[in-house]
Parts: C-alpha cells; structure tokens; sequence
C-alpha cells in the first residue's frame, strides 16, 4: 500500500432501492435471471463442447476478458489499446448489472448496454506509467486479497438469502446487508482490475467502503 491518498481509480456503486422492491420476481430471481444470464454466460465463456481443449481455448480467445494479449502489450510494447479497455470495462458493467440483479439488489431486469442503477468506473491508464514487469506477478500480490475475499463471499451471500426473505415479507433490502454485499462487490472489482485487467499499479485496499 502506497499511501495515496487520491480515489482509488476504480469504483463501483449500487443505488438503493427505497422502495418496495416487487416480490414476485424477488422468489422466482433464479429463474427469471435464466436469460440473461445465457447471453452473459456466452459473452464470458464461448466453446465447443465436443472439442478438444485447444479448440476450446483458441474460441473462448474471441470473446471474455482481454487478459493475455494485455499482458504481452504492457510487456513488450508498454501500450494497452483503447479499444481493449472499452471492451473489458463494458463486459464487467454488464456482469455488474447481472450480479446486481441476482443479488436482488435491484429488481430492474439487466440491461445489455444501459447503465441503469449500477455503475462501474475506471480510469483508463497511461500504460507509459505502468510498470512493464509487474503484471507478470499481480496474480500472486492478490493472494491476501482472494483470501479475505473467498470468506466475504460466501457472507455475502448469506446475506442475500437473508435479504430474499426480509423482501418477500417487507418488500425492502435492509440496507446494512446491502451496503455489505455492494462492498463486497465493489472489492472484487477492485482486485479484478489490478490483478486481471491491469489497469493500475497501485494496490487495492482492504476495504469495503466506497
């Protein structure tokens, strides 16, 4: 951790919903999410399943996250393409929007390119200012972070299913449990980005908060 005192350069917010969130979707959220959560499934993961696994691979290249071909252009060529980044950071607003609507934190269906009430920024980097070598081991500086962050998950989502029931018979998200689940969210992002997508150099916080 570095010090720095200036916003961390990705951030993630989900406006609550005060209101009466609709019941009915809420109980059947698993399936009514079914769709959606296809067309997110085939954006993230793309193969043949009767093939073999470098077939499998070299499809799934074409689609998902652009990782590999980032870390090679950060290495050897100190660039990360605009076009890369855009890609990268309009698929995770997507999941971002499938995930807060299975975490019935929002009950508007999930839009493939609208921003609606959950929102994700990220500065896009100066790759001149990245170093060419760390990406090579930001897997292994996230450990302490994927550590702390498996146990927050599944309190997390305990927290859901305790949310499931106070909305079916209050018909609202208690905001202690949605400011944790959004926390826990807006962290993964956090380490996703330094680790994954490597857009910044410096180190997430241990932190929920905004």
């Amino acid at each position: 951790m570095n010090g720095n005192t200036a916003p961390y350069p990705v951030t993630l917010t989900v406006d609550y919903p005060d209101r009466s969130l609709n019941r009915p979707t809420t109980f059947f959220r698993l399936f009514t999410a079914i769709p959606i959560a296809v067309v997110l499934g085939l954006l993230l993961w793309w193969g043949d399943s009767n093939g073999n696994d470098t077939e499998r691979w070299g499809n799934a290249a074409a689609v998902g996250f652009v990782f590999l071909p980032t870390v090679l252009m950060l290495l050897f060529r100190r660039k990360y393409p605009r076009w890369w980044f855009d890609w990268n950071l309009n698929l995770h607003r997507f999941s971002l929007r499938v995930c807060a609507y299975l975490a019935l934190l929002r009950d508007e269906y999930p839009s493939t390119d609208e921003e609606q009430a959950a929102r994700l920024s990220v500065d896009y980097p100066n790759a001149l200012q990245l170093s060419r070598w760390l990406p090579l081991i930001k897997w292994l500086l996230a450990i302490p972070h994927l550590f702390v962050l498996a146990f927050l998950q599944v309190a997390a989502m305990f927290c859901v299913v305790i949310a499931w029931f106070a909305i079916l018979f209050t018909g609202r998200y208690p905001r202690p449990l949605f400011n944790f689940v959004v926390g826990v969210m807006r962290w993964t992002a956090r380490v996703f980005w330094y680790a994954i997508l490597l857009t910044t150099d410096r180190y997430p916080p241990f932190s929920l908060s905004e």
